[in-house]
């Protein structure tokens, strides 16, 4: 496995390699992400990750600067994974001082997530933005546990008309329901034994929605949610297809859910 710390490196790489799949990571690596290195090699002939904090996407009061940091363990991970190559830059590497570009995907970025973390998904833009001119990869794969993220990069590919098919892979969950994330680990003991609930709580509301309007899951989902030491952020039944508030009419749904457990935020949809 071959490790690049400069944009050069990458490209000289990039351009001996016929058919690339790529896969950005934040780093901290866990069984999704490694889900979703076994996936990129079923469609490409080499695949290459990303390990790069991401400070663009982090708002005031945000955890980047506790963000764990594990490279070298990630490497190891990768490599055991046959990854062909690891794409290490620095953050003056990806932003240099004088930058003054920024992308912005609009309406589909401003609920949800975007509602709550101004700016969120102008950085993901933007770094994914980065990231695929960069690598230049024929097929690039993201997890559907951030389903906005995905759906605003879906909507920056097909508005930038850049050559690169997207796949979303499914949310891989530990053994009791809880949605695979890097920020588990802040979980105490006793909040992890709590954090379930949410995936939970998502199911009972996927269930009520042949019996209830979406008004009453939605409240009834909050109440439990709060009765069981979340605290809410959003809990929303949405169309799939643009990230709309659903009606009673919509089909082809997505329940988005995001709740802080202690000083941990968690997000999960169905």
């Amino acid at each position: 496995m071959q490790i690049f710390t400069t944009i050069s490196e990458v490209r000289a790489w990039r351009k001996e390699n016929s058919h690339v799949a790529f896969v950005p990571t934040m780093g901290n690596l866990h069984a999704g992400h490694l889900q979703l290195v076994r996936q990129a090699k079923k469609h490409a002939d080499k695949v290459i990750v990303s390990i790069f904090v991401n400070p663009t996407q982090f708002g005031i009061n945000e955890d980047f600067s506790t963000y764990p940091r594990t490279e070298i363990r990630d490497c190891e991970l990768l490599e055991n994974e046959n990854c062909d190559a690891v794409f290490l830059p620095s953050i003056e590497t990806i932003y240099s001082p004088t930058a003054q570009t920024t992308v912005s995907v609009s309406e589909i970025s401003q609920n949800f997530c975007g509602a709550s973390r101004a700016g969120h998904f102008d950085g993901v833009a933007t770094v994914v933005c980065k990231l695929f001119n960069i690598v230049q990869p024929d097929v690039a794969l993201f997890g559907l546990k951030d389903f906005q993220q995905f759906a605003v990069i879906q909507t920056m590919v097909r508005d930038l008309h850049l050559p690169v098919e997207l796949i979303g892979v499914p949310t891989v969950r530990e053994s009791d329901g809880l949605a695979m994330s890097s920020r588990n680990g802040y979980l105490t003991e006793s909040e992890r034994e709590i954090a379930p609930q949410l995936y939970k709580t998502l199911q009972k509301a996927r269930e009520n929605l042949s019996t209830k309007t979406i008004f009453e899951i939605e409240k009834i989902a909050i109440s439990e949610l709060e009765n069981t030491e979340f605290i809410v952020d959003y809990f929303k039944v949405a169309r799939r297809s643009d990230l709309k508030f659903a009606t009673e009419n919509d089909g082809n749904l997505i329940i988005l859910a995001a709740a802080k457990l202690g000083k941990t935020r968690l997000i999960d949809n169905l």
